[in-house]
């Protein structure tokens, strides 16, 4: 039994994705049985190309994604390369690291809270420095560049590149390879750009990928800060997949189609690009130039990176005062009477809707942690370890856009009459949680010290025993890291739950997006914050039980 896990996982991760792709490839040429149509035919990309803000969407997709990889891979480099091992840097992984399990669209309305002509930054300055005494007239959220909807992605993915930049330099040897690089006179950021980098880059690629796929194809945080004429391209995706016309499907399905060619050219830039730095990087570590403007960029680049960690902290305080915010004018910076109305008004659906989340949530990452620890074990046991291809294969549900996908086995489901409610959804959370799950869970796993199962086999323990007993206890805190991280996925899923559920299983997500159209700010400050209480919880409890559970035993709370 142990030997088919492997392909039972793959199976259960990959399965809904192939099947979706093939849901998606039928009705973009015509063929969709619900609606009485039968192709082939190439009228949905005519639909499709007659559009006339394909052009505007496209490109925003496509600018939007890169310049959002490209900051946030610069703030991860620049932050390690300048301070990582220091005092500072230790503060600012602290910091980061739980926002890592921060909901993006929670991030999203954090930041939009901050930014918005009537946030936060705009009462600070006002009237003192700005003059205002309303909010101005200007166009900050859901602006034609985009540049909000960059903003939001970089501070959540800003987190979530340091750490795996962090795991990817424990095989790197930075210390040793930057102690001979200042030896030699390099400054401490140019020596390590020249000799830690590419060995740690070519670790986290998969990671930046992932990161560059999912910035072109996110909908919920392009529909909180993204513009709306024209929307992003998978915003319009989603629009034309919920019409009630089922032959807008059919366009929907193209679009979706030109969405994955979207990210498939996108990777293929990236991949140029690395090529092209590359080997400008051999030329400027042939150069010999020594670094002597590391200070500056350190110092700055320490004030991205706290600057993301502030703008995630401060949005949720923001969440929070608008949760019991009474009437509150312009510029005043509190306001003016705090209440609990909103929470009077909103809380018992919240409440509700927190247990089919956890609910949800907790089935998914009960089935994803069984099927991985099974994978790992058999792993263990046959001496084999995951190859390049393996690793590619857990990063393609990650690689290929929801948008893709996801509108088609919506569309297979509904061919074959399934319905629609708790048990797709999960199954659908389970192609996203699996992953991670796998890859935080991974490297711990392999990293144990396996003479410790030499010694329990010499005293006679069997190899079922030595995992039950022995391993399981001792990677407690890594196995509760990895559950939190599942439920923290889980809970921020948005389209999964929207097109797979058809509307019958509502979440944090779906209603506090379902909220963002209304623009009550009250209301999504009290979704928005259940939304990371559900997600941070998980994470604190992954902290404190390992400690409060083997207190007495040293090592296996470390």
């Amino acid at each position: 039994m142990l030997r088919l896990l492997p392909a039972l996982t793959l199976l259960v991760m990959l399965g809904p994705v192939i099947a979706g792709l093939w849901g998606t490839v039928l009705p973009a040429f015509g063929h969709l049985p619900a609606a009485g149509l039968s192709g082939p035919t190439l009228d949905p990309f005519r639909m499709l190309f007659d559009w006339q803000g394909l052009g505007a969407a496209s490109r925003l997709s496509l600018i939007t994604g890169l310049i959002a990889t490209l900051l946030s891979l610069i703030i991860v480099a620049f932050i390690t390369a300048g301070w990582s091992g220091t005092r500072s840097f230790r503060v600012l992984e602290r910091l980061l690291s739980p926002l890592l399990s921060v909901p993006h669209a929670a991030a999203a309305f954090g930041l939009a809270f901050l930014i918005m002509p009537s946030g936060w930054i705009a009462r600070l300055i006002s009237p003192t420095l700005t003059g205002w005494d309303r909010p101005p007239d200007v166009l900050i959220l859901q602006d034609p560049l985009g540049l909000a909807m960059i903003a939001g992605l970089v501070i959540k993915e800003v987190p979530f590149l340091l750490l795996m930049t962090i795991a990817a330099m424990g095989q790197a040897q930075p210390r040793r390879s930057l102690r001979v690089a200042q030896a030699l006179g390099y400054g401490r950021l140019s020596g390590w750009l020249k000799t830690v980098f590419p060995r740690v880059y070519s670790q986290i690629r998969l990671p930046i990928y992932v990161v560059l796929a999912y910035s072109m194809s996110v909908v919920d945080v392009a529909v909180i800060l993204g513009p709306s004429t024209p929307p992003t391209l998978s915003v319009q995706i989603v629009k034309w997949m919920s019409d009630p016309d089922l032959s807008m499907r059919l366009t929907g399905a193209a679009a979706a189609l030109w969405q994955l060619a979207l990210v498939v050219f996108a990777l293929g830039l990236w991949w140029l690009g690395e090529r092209l730095v590359g080997r400008w990087g051999r030329h400027w570590i042939a150069s010999g130039r020594r670094g002597q403007f590391d200070a500056p960029i350190c110092i700055v680049s320490l004030g991205l990176g706290a600057l993301s960690a502030g703008a995630v902290l401060f949005g949720i305080f923001g969440l929070i005062v608008w949760s019991f915010a009474g009437f509150w004018s312009f510029p005043n910076v509190w306001p003016d009477t705090f209440t609990l109305r909103s929470w009077d008004r909103h809380g018992p659906n919240a409440l509700a809707t927190l247990g089919e989340t956890f609910l949800v949530a907790v089935i998914v990452v009960g089935l994803a942690l069984a099927l991985v620890l099974g994978c790992l074990e058999a792993e263990h046991r046959s001496g084999r370890s995951l190859s390049r291809r393996g690793l590619w294969l857990m990063y393609l549900p990650l690689l290929v856009p929801q948008t893709a996908f996801l509108p088609g086995l919506q569309t297979l489901l509904l061919n074959v009459g399934a319905d629609i409610g708790r048990l797709p959804v999960i199954f659908a959370h389970l192609v996203f949680v699996l992953p991670y799950v796998f890859l935080s869970l991974g490297d711990p796993w392999r990293s144990w010290d396996v003479r410790l199962a030499t010694v329990a086999n010499a005293l006679g323990a069997s190899p079922n025993r030595i995992f039950w007993q022995v391993r399981l206890p001792m990677l407690t805190r890594p196995i509760l890291t990895s559950v939190a991280v599942g439920i923290a996925v889980s809970v921020g899923q948005y389209l999964a739950t929207l097109l797979i559920g058809g509307g019958r299983v509502s979440t944090l997500t779906t209603e506090a997006m379902a909220l963002a159209s209304g623009g009550d700010r009250r209301a999504i400050g009290v979704y928005g914050l259940m939304q990371t209480f559900a997600a941070l919880v998980p994470f604190t409890l992954a902290l404190l039980i390992p400690t409060l559970l083997w207190r007495n035993r040293r090592g296996l709370h470390e």
